[in-house]
């Protein structure tokens, strides 16, 4: 069973930096997409980024492109979300998510991916 847990939420001022983490266990990590969806209150789970194995271009979504980074560390099983210049727009609950390895067409897709954390809360507000 693959399991994902997000850590490393919190709140933070509008312009301020958070890095989140999802550690992954279980399954082999690098065969997996892995992607970040976040979800603010009253609003539909969001893309925000991918990358299908190391090495692999990794996706953005425009409302995050320049100031969030992903990346991926086969030898901890984990990925890390850099996020800089953050906006209150950014507000959500961070959603770690993981799939047997996605055509490209579909990595933006929430239903496509088999296991998921339970979320880490990230607040922007001054």
């Amino acid at each position: 069973q693959v399991q994902l847990v997000e850590s490393g939420g919190g709140l933070v001022p509008p312009g301020g930096s958070l890095t989140l983490s999802c550690k992954v266990s279980g399954g082999t990590f690098n065969t997996y997409t892995i992607g970040w969806f976040r979800q603010a209150p009253g609003k539909e789970r969001e893309f925000v980024t991918a990358n299908r194995r190391k090495g692999d271009n990794t996706y953005y979504a425009d409302s995050v492109k320049g100031r969030f980074t992903m990346s991926r560390d086969n030898a901890e099983n984990a990925v890390h979300l850099q996020m800089i210049s953050l906006e209150p727009e950014d507000t959500a609950v961070y959603y770690c998510a993981a799939a047997p390895r996605l055509i490209l067409s579909s990595i933006r897709l929430s239903d496509q991916y088999h296991y998921w954390g339970r979320g880490t809360q990230v607040t922007v507000s001054s």
